[in-house]
Order: C-alpha cells, then structure tokens, then sequence
C-alpha cells in the first residue's frame, strides 16, 4: 500500500487499467451491497400468496414494504445469503443463514408508530414452523390448534430465528394500550365500532324465499359461491361490504346477517382460538373479546382467568421464566400477581376475515417480529393475465 499518496507521481505513469473481469466483480459487489442496503434499511418487495386480504390485496399482487414507516430493524441474525429470506433455493429446508451471531432487537428511527388499520408485515409470532404440506387435510388444524410449535412425529420442525421466520401480511386492528372486542362479526376498539374496509369480506347467511338467487346479476357484480348451502333457502357467500349491500335489495332475500360456525356446528372446537383455554374463554372468531392489548410500561393483574392470555408474551417474547406453584406465579424466581410489559403489541387481522389465520388464533404481535408497512402495488397478475389497473396502486 503507498502511504504517501498524495505525493505527486513525478514519472507520470498511468493508472493500471482493471481487466475486464474485474470491473464486472467490482459492479456486482457494488451492486449487491447497495441492493442489501436498501431491502434492509428502505424498502423490500413482498409477494401475496394466499387470499386472507382479499379482495383489499390479491394473491400475485407484488408489493413494496416499506422499512423507513416504522423504521428499519437491524437484522437480528446478520450472517445470511444475500437476497433469500430464510430457506436456500432450490431446496427443501438448507437454511440460508447462520446463528453462529446474533443481535438484540433494535430499530431506527421511522415516519411513524404502527397505526390501527395500517397494512403491516410480520414475522408470524407463534414461533416454530412446521414444515408441513398444505394439501394434508391436518395441515390447518395444526396450525389453528398448535400454532405451528407442537412437535409431532409426523412432521419435522425447524427452529428459526425471529426474523428468519415466515412472513405474513394483515391489517393491524388495534394498536398497543387497545381494548380489542368482536360483536357478531363486527370489530370495535376502545368501545367505537371500527371501520370496515371497503376491499374486506365476511361470510353472510343469506336466507331466500325459496327462490333462486339471480346467476346473471350475481356474476355481473361479482359474487361467486355459495360457499355452503344449508337448505333450500339458506346460503352461505363470502361478500364485500357492498356486495352485501346490494343483495339486501333483491325481492328474494329474506334476511342477510354475519354468518356464524359456532351456531350451527356443534362440535365448533374453542379451542382453535386464542387463548386456547376453555375453560375460561369460548371465543370465536366472530364473537371475542374484550381483550387488552399489552402496551410497553403498562402493567397488568394476573390470576387464573386470565394467564393464558398473557403467557406468550411473558414467557417466550419477552424471555423470563413462569411457573404456578403453591397458588402463586413465580416471574424470574419471584412471587408476583402483576406483570409490567417490556415492549408494544399489535393484534393483526386478515381482510377476508373468515379465511385468515389471524391474532384471532395465535394471538399477540411483538413489536420486534415487525417488519414494515405495506405500501405500492408495483405489479400484479391472475389468470387472465397482468391487472393493469392495480399496478402503482398505494394500499390503504
């Protein structure tokens, strides 16, 4: 190395020129560090897969996240493939990364807190997933039931890092400090009625007159099914709020009300829902609550009837040890009957809110597993080719 570069080069003799080869590895190592800067720090794409935002985003919407709304969180496990989020193309279950270091959960600065109603992406907070086939009839009873974390014998399960894990995308329904509850398919935060989003769906029981519902009119606004037909005059579709609307005004429809499982399946299982007690809750999905979302500082009384809601959150998010004995919780080798959160929570629901796995399921959402807001619709494609009039689309 010349230490004294900036002495004049009396001989005057030129620069060595670069081979070829390596101003090519020169501009992809420029390239891919720039690149790696900005997916981490700015913004990264996201690819929907699966219809729980519907009809608000669609499967093959590709979007851009952006990292600077919230501010972006400096990788927790820093040793990892350039542009592969957790799983080594090409293969099954080689992970893409090393644990050899790890980092403790830190954010920059952003444009904002997580707001309600802002479209968020996660890392999904159950913890452990499951590599499992969806087209196994068991595959979403697992999941509902055992939030992916139950070691079965069947099925292997990979132990990942937070922000290796799968990610998700919802709306965010209530913030950290929110009393969260759902009345007959209806939402409200802090005692309001929250608003519906115009893209959202919900499945309604529409009962007729015994008379066909018009297919013609049906497919010209868009409505497919029926989802479930009971009998001969009740029906079950799956509609946007003005779909719903509309199908009020037909002659033949009698009544049109939030279609409920629980009413009409006697063997409903309480138990896929969130907190998976029975005991003391017979949540559903369309009748939960009232439930306080954890605000970091805030501090909350424990007992019997509400532990399991909180368990998670002291146990596995924010790392102390609990255990029950002698009637007393024991937090970190210390008889307690209150607990003080050390971070904020989120409580996360799908658009198409009865084909979502949700919070309604696994519950709570910690600020470290987020990772940034849902912001363009850069390209999007279906069956009939690209959807022109989606692309540059902001989400709302």
């Amino acid at each position: 190395m010349n230490l004294a570069f900036w002495k004049n080069n009396k001989d005057k003799q030129p620069k060595k020129k670069k081979s070829v080869a390596r101003e090519w590895l020169d501009a992809g190592i420029f390239a891919i560090i720039a690149a790696t800067l900005i997916r981490t720090f700015i913004f990264e794409a996201y690819t929907i897969p699966t219809p729980s935002m519907e009809k608000t985003l669609l499967v093959n919407d590709f979007l851009f996240v952006s990292k600077i709304s919230y501010g972006p969180r400096i990788p927790m496990t820093p040793l990892a493939v350039p542009f592969v989020h957790h799983t080594m193309p090409l293969t099954k279950n080689t992970p893409a990364y090393s644990e050899a270091v790890q980092w403790k959960y830190r954010r920059l600065p952003g444009l904002s807190d997580v707001k309600r109603y802002d479209v968020v992406v996660f890392n999904f907070p159950e913890g452990d997933t499951v590599a499992l086939d969806a087209a196994d009839p068991s595959y979403y009873r697992m999941v509902r039931q055992f939030g992916w974390s139950e070691v079965n014998n069947n099925y292997k399960v990979i132990h990942r890092p937070v922000d290796k894990r799968e990610n998700y995308i919802k709306r965010c329904m209530a913030e950290a400090g929110d009393t969260i509850r759902i009345v007959h398919g209806q939402v409200f935060i802090n005692g309001q009625a929250a608003p519906v989003p115009a893209g959202s769906q919900h499945r309604y029981m529409i009962e007729t007159t015994g008379d066909a519902l018009n297919p013609t009119r049906m497919e010209e606004m868009g409505i497919t099914g029926p989802d479930a037909t009971i009998d001969a005059s009740h029906y079950v579709y799956n509609l946007t709020p003005e779909q719903a609307a509309a199908l009020k005004q037909f002659p033949v429809v009698k009544s049109l009300v939030v279609f409920e499982e629980a009413n009409i399946n006697v063997n409903f299982d309480y138990n896929d829902i969130f907190p998976h007690d029975t005991t003391h809750f017979h949540w559903t999905e369309e009748n939960f609550g009232p439930l306080y979302i954890p605000k970091k500082g805030a501090t909350v009384k424990l007992d019997d009837s509400n532990i399991a809601l909180y368990d998670r959150v002291i146990r596995v998010y924010e790392g102390n040890t609990l255990e029950r004995k002698d009637g007393k919780f024991i937090i970190n080798g210390q008889a307690t009957d209150s607990y003080t959160f050390k971070m904020n929570y989120y409580w996360m629901m799908g658009d198409n809110r009865n084909n979502s796995l949700d919070s309604r399921y696994w519950g709570f959402v910690p600020e470290d597993h987020v990772v940034g807001k849902a912001w363009m619709i850069w390209m999007s494609y279906g069956e009939g080719g690209i959807r022109w009039s989606r692309l540059f689309r902001t989400i709302k």
